[in-house]
């Protein structure tokens, strides 16, 4: 990567002379690093300077982070106060989130008076979750013993937060998951909630605005060296979902392809499907011009409906994931 200089205009050559002249002189004390920096940033300025793509001087990424909102406050034991909360993915990007360990959140008065939460549930519980989807819980433990987590904040305080706002300290990834670098792209920010503004009629698990690309159940997606994921099947009963994956392999060489076991949420905001490296569980290979397919099961609750696969899918290289959010809500299921 380097810089070039652009070709002058003929009009510019004397200003371009004289322009000359004056910063040699002021950077001839300096030494030659700082010489060479200030004259590359005037040039820039000047537009004499045609920057590489994507190199740009004073220009930061940015994004919205993660929003989130009151939708109940009750009365626990012992005075404490629970605040449930709703989160919601605005950073336009596949994201999973997570308050900050060990950080109480903190609740201000409009009198400028101060009260600790220190239990803080409040993340994806490791998932990545679509842009513009709203959750309210998720699943933790493993296959043997789950359980679902709400998402709230504990305070020593009573129900009434007149003016008053909540600060919840964390942290969210975005884009593709890489087994190697897993934080790699780590942002840290803050959460305020009104608190007196509460939310009781979020449809979840989508805002009105989608800005994710949606895939359906007949989806396609061509995967590690171009091996090919297809939904084969799915299949529900009392205890959950049943899917059928297929993988069909057009090149010379046998693949593994690994998703996981893909988590679904639904109509009441939670992730069924506590969290592991998609790497981790096992898959079977696909050899060479062949198909294979295997099986992953997620317990859901059979009055949840409006279903949505978090799907990740290894591609481009080993361990490195893609996101997908696939719409069942509308397929019919067959039942078991």
């Amino acid at each position: 990567m380097g810089f070039y200089l652009g070709k002058h205009r003929d009009t510019k050559d004397k200003n371009v002379k004289r322009i000359s002249k004056f910063f040699i002189a002021l950077i001839k004390p300096l030494s030659i690093p700082a010489s060479a920096f200030l004259l590359l940033v005037i040039l820039y300025f000047t537009g004499y300077v045609v920057v590489p793509e994507g190199l740009e001087f004073g220009k930061k990424g940015s994004s919205k982070g993660w929003n989130a909102m009151v939708t109940e406050i009750e009365s626990i034991n012992n005075g404490m106060a629970r605040i449930h909360l709703a989160i919601r993915n605005d950073t336009g990007a596949f994201s999973a989130m997570k308050a900050v360990e060990g950080r109480a959140a903190v609740i201000t008065h409009k009198d400028g008076k101060t009260v600790e939460c220190p239990s803080v549930f409040v993340g994806t519980g490791g998932h990545r979750v679509a842009p513009d989807f709203y959750i309210q819980g998720y699943q933790l433990g493993n296959k043997y013993d789950s359980r679902t987590q709400r998402i709230y904040v504990e305070c020593a305080s009573d129900r009434n937060f007149p003016e008053s706002k909540l600060t919840i300290n964390y942290s969210y990834v975005t884009g593709q998951y890489n087994y190697y670098e897993p934080e790699a792209n780590q942002i840290k920010s803050t959460l305020v909630v009104d608190l007196d503004n509460m939310v009781t009629n979020i449809t979840y698990p989508l805002a009105k605005k989608v800005s994710a690309d949606i895939l359906q159940a007949d989806f396609k997606i061509s995967a590690l060296n171009q091996v090919v994921l297809t939904l084969a099947d799915y299949r529900r009963d009392e205890k959950g979902i049943q899917f059928t994956w297929q993988t069909r392999n057009p090149g010379e060489y046998q693949t593994y392809v690994h998703i996981g076991t893909p988590p679904v949420i639904g109509s009441d905001g939670v992730i069924y499907g506590f969290y592991v490296s998609p790497d981790l569980p096992s898959t079977p290979i696909t050899p060479p011009g062949k198909t294979t397919e295997w099986t992953t099961f997620v317990a859901v609750p059979e009055t949840v409906n409006s279903l949505y696969i978090l799907l990740s899918v290894e591609s481009g290289k080993q361990r490195l994931f893609a996101n997908y959010a696939v719409d069942i809500s509308k397929s019919a299921f067959r039942t078991q």
